[in-house]
């Protein structure tokens, strides 16, 4: 199994994985990175009316291998009112 490491940036600003996670495989990433962004995304959502939360995955080496991201955009259509 290998190690990958999943930091975060959303609204809190940057936040390093230190201690990363042990994964079968590669192809485990999009799964553990789409649980991640949903977690946070569940607790944060709706905060304000735009949100981006980022995740970014770093190997073993530190080499960085994925960049995923999640946006929020939330548009008043009755401003007047």
């Amino acid at each position: 199994m290998n190690r990958y490491f999943f930091d975060l940036h959303n609204g809190d600003g940057p936040v390093r994985d230190e201690q990363g996670t042990r994964l079968p495989s590669r192809e485990a990433v999009p799964r553990e990175i789409a649980r991640i962004v949903l977690d946070i995304a569940r607790d944060e959502l709706p905060v304000s009316d735009r949100t981006v939360i980022s995740v970014r995955v770093r190997d073993e080496t530190g080499r960085t291998i994925s960049v995923a991201s999640l946006i929020y955009n939330n548009e008043w259509l009755d401003r007047d009112q």
